[in-house]
């Protein structure tokens, strides 16, 4: 999961799940939506403009907020996403990155992975990129990784180096990236853009830093509308157990409280979907995996 709140990247308190289905393209963004949130039953309130933990007032108080949370769980972070997901964060990587297979072996591309947290989308677009272009790992070209979290960046720079891989890590603001516009022909987040203290604003700053053209992959968290065996177990889990298990091995409680809460308050596909249009993108589409609770949102810069 990727951190980055002012700026925010992403980042991503840890993928979870108990099962993964197989990927369903949704080419039109109509999804079946309550009023009421699944995890919490509790009256779904308007969609906020960005992430808002609890006791926070502003947006500068939330971005503060969550650079701190994720930072003090940077040193068990990699263990618990992997823990509480059951290893399905790798598959979900994995899948996001075939999905831009079409981009990544194009030698000449750039890319981008915001709220980067540790790395791990980043190489796992690298090594995508070199099957493709059958390169080895490491070798190919212009695949960069920002957070704002400087303990998760520390730990994708020494990740890069024990694996001997050619991404490139700088601390940025995702709301306010440090390229020049048109500067990439990818880029992508997981799990971290629910971070983000303003959806809106991240978006056209993605559209901003696009080549006219580029894509967009967004990989977040999302409630569950199967009301099925499978999600509701998975939704006991997600606001029940996970939240015990993180806080007891990261030692803050509080960031795996914020994980479902976050979820419950993030825009639905078809609402974000929405805000990617308005924002500048065509070709919007989702693919909705592990019951509905993992989505993938891509699309085309205008």
């Amino acid at each position: 999961m990727g951190s980055n709140g002012h700026a925010t990247k992403n980042q991503r308190i840890g993928p979870v799940a108990v099962a993964s289905d197989e990927s369903a393209p949704v080419a039109s963004p109509r999804v079946e939506e309550t009023n009421t949130s699944r995890i919490t039953g509790t009256p779904k309130q308007p969609a906020l403009p960005g992430t808002r933990p609890q006791g926070v007032r502003d947006e500068r108080e939330a971005a503060t907020h969550v650079h701190d949370m994720f930072s003090h769980i940077a040193p068990r972070y990699d263990f618990l996403n992997h823990l509480l997901s059951f290893s399905l964060d790798h598959v979900w990587r994995r899948r996001t990155a075939r999905a831009f297979l079409h981009v990544l072996r194009r030698p000449e591309a750039r890319i981008l992975d915001v709220c980067c947290g540790t790395g791990d989308l980043a190489f796992a677009l690298d090594l995508a990129r070199a099957s493709a272009l059958g390169h080895v790992p490491g070798t190919g070209g212009w695949i960069f990784g920002s957070d704002f979290v400087e303990p998760m960046l520390t730990r994708a720079y020494r990740k890069s180096r024990a694996g001997h891989r050619s991404v490139l890590f700088a601390a940025a603001d995702a709301l306010n990236l440090p390229f020049p516009d048109a500067s990439f022909d990818l880029i992508t987040t997981a799990f971290g853009f629910r971070n983000l203290v303003n959806y809106e604003n991240g978006l056209r700053e993605f559209a901003r830093v696009l080549k006219r053209g580029g894509e967009v992959g967004i990989l977040e968290f999302s409630e569950p509308n199967s009301s099925g065996l499978m999600a509701s177990l998975f939704r006991f889990y997600f606001k029940n157990i996970l939240p015990r298990i993180g806080a007891a091995v990261s030692g803050n409680r509080e960031a795996y409280a914020y994980l479902p809460k976050s979820v419950f308050k993030f825009p639905s596909p078809s609402e974000l979907s929405a805000l990617m249009e308005k924002c500048g993108f065509c070709e919007v589409a989702f693919t909705s995996w592990n019951f509905g609770s993992v989505i993938l949102h891509s699309a085309k810069r205008v």
